[in-house]
């Protein structure tokens, strides 16, 4: 199991020494075992400020009743089952509830006794033990609009804004100034922006494990594969660098990096070894810091300490679809047998803000300890605060995100800034004969794994959310229907369809599984594509949607069915494993029969700030312990079980203005996986699938936009106008006068209404509002004075010329 190292970061520690700061090995031998508790746990104690004061006031997530559980269950999997299989997990259902069941749903509330969350650190485990590459398999990716000044959209320039944005959020969640996440309201969990920055998933031989240094102040950047770090944050998370500083450093790394030829440069492009099978990756982590000194241990902790990585890829992806596959995986381009696409310049254990030569920009995020929704309030301030801080250049009196602003860097004394290194360094692995050849074979097997995946983009301007609300219907769930009808009418069947409901009203909420599939959406598909009236099409359409909304309000109170199930086979497979594990040595087990140690009061707060920790794992049983003799549950061994663990339609609903598309791989080889954003007037959809009909998919949820809306207006009430203002409804729209006649635009009728979504900010992440996103503005003004630096540490790696440009 992962477990972390938050407790002992309570005690005082002392200096940490330049040699010694980065050093992965150095730091995690500094804490022994016994001090290490659970991930699910947060026990470094503050004075918690804005950001994390509701902590304490929320409510724990509800453990629910099993009957009700294996009842949803039953209904879920029914329109996915024959007549025989429905029977089958019937009789399951009803054993497992008179039976097994009882006893484990006893012992997972003993379990949860005392734990923040019953289901947490079976969600970590199942993201840590993943053994597959990330790539494509877990990190989903967003891309940010374009900066509404296009004059701004060069590459140093976007990054070096967004960059400075980034660490003012930083800044903001360490000093705990961060206004909390609300719903109607209601105070959301935070707990996720402590496991934002300065993390990494660290693969070992037995699992993956979360290492994080609270107290990170570099950045790395990645430049055609070439790593380059430099600090940009003070011992008090102040910036100590302006958005020129930031440009001038960028553009040195950028001028260096295209020093060396691409072919040359990809040879030693250690960021592809990240995209390997994570077993494969532990052993070779292992080579680069076996010795604990080296050149190449000081690097890789350089790499993995830091707060996160800005990747400059060399690249201008010229459609939607391929600025989509590079955010997600990079490109795979082979030149005389090498490897120079940017794929090359990832490092997939981290955040990763990418941004391509012509200023196109997003975000890759590794998924273990974050969920959309964090990220996505990231993303969103960060974007908002680039134009505010463009506006600010040009109105002072213009506002801020932040409750207050670091100060100014350049007017600073540069001893102020303390033991910091602003001048980028590059760092120099030593490519040792292994190296070569593992990062060789890692990347003709990224390559393999990008040509097995294909993306397809649909940016739908016809109508939005306004069109959607106005009709009576749900956003998300007219958009889920959307996705059932098309796939019916390629494919003539019903499947599986995955949709995450946020948690996050409840302490270290992550999210239930919304299955959208119904009895009702199942009668919709084959009433749509049958030979019916239009009004009974819509009939059976507002019957669906008005099923998915209940069901997406039942899950995001985390009273749906798939955690809740999960948690119990989880706790079924440790007796099993504890059975076999006390027959092999009887070496002391719990009296509960659980062998991790139990979170006694978790105090939340904000994130650490002390030295570079991992978050470990507990050793699986080893291979000459006695096999257990414990049957599976009926209930698990059923075919059921199977078919609602396996996605086929895969969705997820995150995004605002801020975003242009937002995405990940599909779940399943013979699925896709969907990310859809809602906006007033468009709809804006992701899909990948490993070359599954992926662009007839597109086309098919276009055409059926467009024939759902001819439905609803051919079955509109004759008297009524939603589009029209309060003003325009007192008018007596028929009367002509000399002042001309009223013109009526194509979609009065039935258009853009705003109205609040039954179910928004439930289905999915998108309930964020554009917040203080202004409108272009069109000029520009730099700050002019740089600080002088002055710093006496230990400088890993080489020392770049800085120049001006």
């Amino acid at each position: 199991m992962a477990k972390s190292l938050d407790k002992s970061l309570a005690k005082s520690q002392p200096p940490v020494s330049d040699a010694n700061r980065y050093s992965p090995k150095s730091t995690q031998q500094s804490y022994p075992a016994s001090q290490r508790e659970p991930l699910a746990s947060h026990g470094a104690k503050h004075q918690p400020g804005i950001t994390f004061a509701a902590q304490e006031k929320l409510p724990k997530l509800p453990i629910p009743e099993l009957e009700s559980t294996l009842k949803k269950y039953q209904n879920v999997l029914q329109p996915l089952q024959s007549k025989r299989e429905q029977e089958d997990t019937a009789a399951a259902t009803q054993g497992f509830l008179k039976g097994e069941g009882l006893e484990l749903q006893a012992r997972l509330k003993k379990y949860a006794t005392g734990k923040t969350s019953y289901i947490e650190q079976f969600w970590y485990d199942s993201y840590l033990n993943f053994d597959n590459p990330v790539v494509l398999n877990l990190n989903p990716f967003f891309l940010l609009e374009d900066d509404p000044t296009p004059a701004r959209n060069n590459q140093v320039t976007r990054a070096a804004s967004l960059v400075i944005s980034a660490l003012c959020f930083v800044r903001a969640v360490r000093k705990e100034e961060l206004p909390p996440d609300t719903l109607r309201g209601t105070p959301l969990c935070m707990y996720q922006y402590s496991r934002l920055f300065g993390t990494a998933r660290v693969p070992t031989e037995n699992g993956c494990q979360i290492a994080q240094d609270g107290g990170a102040k570099h950045i790395v950047v990645l430049c055609k594969g070439q790593f380059y770090w430099f600090d940009v944050l003070d011992d008090n998370a102040d910036l100590i660098m302006t958005e020129k500083d930031m440009a001038l450093n960028l553009q040195v790394v950028v001028d260096d990096a295209e020093e060396t030829p691409i072919q040359e440069a990809a040879k030693g492009a250690l960021g592809v070894l990240s995209t390997e099978n994570r077993k494969i990756w532990s052993g070779l982590r292992d080579v680069l810091t076996r010795e604990e000194d080296s050149n190449n241990a000081d690097c890789l902790g350089i790499v993995d300490s830091a707060l996160f990585i800005l990747c400059l890829d060399y690249t201008e992806p010229q459609t939607s679809a391929l600025l989509c596959g590079n955010m997600l995986c990079g490109t795979s381009e082979v030149v005389k047998g090498i490897q120079v696409g940017t794929c090359t310049n990832r490092w997939y254990d981290k955040m990763q803000i990418i941004v391509c030569k012509n200023g196109s920009a997003g975000i890759n995020f590794e998924h273990t300890g974050v969920d959309g929704h964090t990220v996505l309030r990231f993303a969103s301030d960060v974007y908002t605060d680039t134009i505010l801080r463009f506006a600010k250049s040009i109105n002072g009196q213009a506002p801020s995100l932040w409750a207050s602003d670091s100060p100014d860097p350049s007017k600073r004394d540069p001893d102020s800034f303390g033991d910091v290194s602003t001048t980028p360094h590059k760092l120099e692995w030593d490519m040792l004969p292994e190296l070569s050849t593992a990062l060789r074979f890692a990347e003709t097997r990224l390559a393999d794994l990008i040509q097995q995946n294909e993306f397809q983009t649909l940016e739908f301007t016809g109508y939005g959310k306004n069109f959607m609300t106005s009709t009576g219907f749900s956003p998300d769930a007219f958009v889920q229907m959307a996705f059932q009808a098309a796939y019916y009418g390629l494919y003539g069947r019903v499947e599986n369809v995955y949709e995450p409901a946020m948690t996050k009203v409840f302490l270290h909420g992550r999210t239930e599984a919304i299955r959208a599939v119904s009895p009702e959406s199942a009668d919709f598909v084959r009433t749509f594509w049958g030979e019916n009236p239009a009004t009974q099409k819509v009939e059976a359409l507002r019957k669906a949607t008005q099923k998915h909304t209940a069901h997406t309000k039942e899950c995001a109170k985390a009273l749906g069915q798939d955690r809740h199930l999960y948690a119990l086979y989880c706790v079924w497979q440790r007796a099993v494993d504890e059975e076999g594990a006390e027959a092999a040595s009887n070496n002391g087990m719990s009296s509960d029969g659980y062998s991790s140690p139990v979170n006694a009061g978790s105090e939340v707060g904000s994130p650490n700030r002390n030295s570079f920790t991992k978050e470990d794992r507990s050793v699986s049983p080893s291979p000459h312990v006695k096999q257990p003799t414990q049957q599976m549950p009926a209930l698990f061994a059923d075919s059921g079980w199977d078919k609602i663990n396996t996605t086929i339609i895969s969705t997820s609903n995150c995004g605002n203005p801020a975003l242009r598309q937002f995405g990940f791989g599909p779940s399943s080889a013979d699925g896709f996986g969907i990310g859809y954003i809602i906006k007033d007037d468009s709809v804006s959809i992701c899909a990948s699938s490993k070359h599954r009909q992926t662009k007839r998919f597109i086309d098919a949820l276009e055409s059926y936009f467009l024939e759902i809306r001819r439905l609803l207006k051919s079955t509109r009430q004759k008297d009524r106008s939603p589009k029209a203002s309060r003003a325009r409804e007192v008018e007596r729209p028929e009367v002509a006068t000399k002042r001309g006649r009223a013109i009526k635009g194509e979609d009065d009728a039935v258009d853009d209404v705003k109205e609040e979504s039954d179910d928004d900010g439930l289905g999915g992440y998108g309930f964020f509002d554009a917040g203080m996103l202004l409108q272009a503005l069109k000029a520009s003004q730099e700050e002019k004075d740089r600080p002088s630096e002055k710093f006496a540490r230990r400088a890993v790696g080489k020392k770049l010329r800085l120049s001006e440009y």
